[in-house]
């Protein structure tokens, strides 16, 4: 998309968009913002009074990461009533280009049929591995704030090997005495044996979770149900990563007080700004 000028417009967001429009601004583009006001929005930035009136100041339009978590509104600091995707869709046209993270299904179909240009940036592998930086600290950073002993020397266990468990992991060798990848892939665990951590089979969790301190879960499927949290030790932390609903049984984790918490938008929440700079550079790239 070849364009002599370029207007952003934010829809929607947390502080990621918040600090990606300040450091637009400090390139002297031109931006405008709905559903994201804020005291750290710069003053430079044009506030919209209505979806609508946003839409139709610029041609790149930024939405959030993700961004809906229902399906149908659209993720934002200051919650709007017009902020859904139906009214996305009916005021996209031809002359915009959208950037997002994991677009809807409907979004993406109407995109399609109108021939409107998109680009869903958390299906791109430089952003997606970006992000498991800020995803491995924030992790870290949570298992610290819920726990009331240190990582150090203690049995870490990370459930999965994907990309944010990689990244994971190798941020947790130097912090914990042990750190064990549990997956299923014979594959995964030839590659966490390769880089010299410990490895278990999902299989052999009943008989080994009861050795972990921390247990630290990536997989989107429950991989922790009643029989594993209870042979669990009684002062386990546990962090999981994983898309919502998570892979932990969570009500019974409560039941048998178990100190267990669903962590999502760490980027957004522990990095911010380093994420925007990212994001931007990305999206400059590919306008």
């Amino acid at each position: 998309m070849n364009l002599s000028y370029f207007d952003f417009v934010f829809i929607g967001g947390d502080m990621r968009q918040i600090y990606m429009a300040n450091d637009l601004l400090n390139r002297n583009y031109s931006v405008t913002a709905y559903g994201l006001d804020d005291s750290l929005l710069d003053p430079r930035c044009k506030r919209s009074l209505s979806f609508e009136e946003a839409m139709n100041a610029g041609q790149i339009v930024i939405a959030p990461i993700p961004v809906s978590k229902d399906g149908m509104h659209i993720v934002s600091i200051h919650s709007q009533s017009d902020l859904t995707i139906k009214n996305l869709c009916n005021l996209l046209t031809a002359k915009h280009k959208l950037f997002g993270g994991v677009l809807p299904a409907d979004l993406v179909k109407h995109c399609d049929t109108l021939n409107i240009c998109y680009q869903d940036l958390m299906k791109q592998e430089e952003i997606t591995l970006y992000n498991t930086i800020a995803t491995a600290e924030g992790t870290i950073a949570e298992a610290i704030l819920n726990s009331t002993t240190n990582l150090h020397d203690s049995t870490c266990l990370i459930l999965g090997f994907g990309r944010c468990a990689r990244t994971l992991a190798e941020k947790l060798n130097g912090l914990c005495g042990s750190v064990t990848i549990a997956a299923r892939s014979p594959m995964a665990l030839s590659a966490a044996y390769a880089a010299s951590y410990g490895t278990i089979s999902l299989s052999q969790l009943e008989e080994k979770i009861e050795e972990y301190d921390y247990i630290f879960n990536t997989i989107p499927a429950l991989v922790l149900p009643k029989e594993l949290l209870k042979k669990t030790r009684q002062n386990v932390v546990i962090i999981d990563i994983a898309s919502t609903p998570g892979g932990t049984d969570f009500n019974y984790a409560k039941e048998i007080h178990r100190n267990a918490k669903l962590c999502l938008g760490l980027p957004g929440k522990y990095a911010p700004e380093s994420s925007a700079l990212a994001l931007n550079n990305h999206i400059l790239l590919n306008i």
